[in-house]
């Protein structure tokens, strides 16, 4: 991106980054530095993640104000119940038996319509913690079906009410990014689903189409936009023919499981900087 990357000025707001309170597979933590370099300048502008997963990015950037999204109505909920000042109060240990009972009522809340109360967010959060490699995976009936893990200790949290004013204003959302109404100085960093053979994010899947749809969305945004994606082949003609500053760096990510452990190329796709 050569000259375009904005670095920190001694009046930028700096705060103590928070680890994430979920486990995420293919959580962006790990670009934090790369993000908060570039949010430096614009921190009294409202960060805006249409995909916030796990809060990665908004828990390491810690902005004033944020309007966080997903369409994963799971996350959504216990991030709005860690808002409310949640405290767990199930049982919570590293067992197979309790793992599978605890999976069954969580499913049970999703098929009572419950999915959204402060014991699936207590559910959840469990799950999440035990379940395999921090998968959120659901059936084609929208029921969790992740398998028990393979942690020797897992630290569990109970109380989440320090975190309370952490969330602050921010404003929590679920639904597809274009439902967000958006301010034109909003600062966006987008971390869809990557461009991959498997793109079950969501009950409808993330389709090459959706891939075209976000990028002409962000292309239109009139404030700055920073966009992360895998640096495939198509990803990286798509933001380039739409005018995005474009920058690969290697990912924490191996290309494959079949021995070639070459790390995956990572993509930032900038504009309005």
């Amino acid at each position: 991106m050569g000259g375009k990357r904005i670095h920190s000025s001694p009046a930028a707001r700096e705060l103590k980054p928070l680890k994430p309170l979920l486990k995420w597979a293919g959580g962006k933590r790990w670009l934090r530095p790369q993000v908060a370099d570039m949010f430096s300048a614009h921190n009294n502008k409202r960060l805006v993640e249409p995909f916030c997963g796990a809060l990665g990015i908004t828990l390491g950037l810690r902005p004033r104000k944020a309007l966080l999204n997903d369409v994963n109505p799971h996350a959504i909920n216990f991030h709005r119940q860690v808002q409310a000042g949640l405290k767990i109060r199930l049982r919570m240990n590293n067992d197979r038996e309790l793992y599978l009972s605890h999976r069954e009522q969580f499913n049970a809340l999703i098929l009572a319509g419950r999915a959204n109360t402060k014991k699936a967010a207590s559910l959840f959060y469990f799950l999440n913690r035990t379940g395999y490699n921090g998968l959120c995976r659901f059936n084609q009936k929208g029921l969790y079906n992740v398998p028990f893990g393979r942690y020797n200790t897992i630290n569990y949290r109970r109380d989440f009410t320090d975190y309370q004013d952490v969330f602050g204003d921010w404003e929590i959302t679920c639904g597809d990014f274009q439902s967000i109404r958006l301010k034109p100085t909003d600062f966006i960093y987008a971390d869809p689903p990557y461009d991959v053979e498997f793109r079950q994010y969501s009950a409808g899947g993330f389709p090459w189409e959706d891939q075209e749809r976000l990028a002409h969305w962000l292309a239109k945004h009139e404030g700055p936009v920073v966009a992360s994606n895998q640096a495939t082949d198509a990803i990286l003609k798509l933001y380039n023919g739409l005018g995005f500053d474009i920058e690969t760096l290697p990912g924490p990510r191996a290309i494959s499981r079949t021995g070639d452990r070459t790390p995956a190329q990572e993509m930032l796709a900038v504009k309005g900087l």
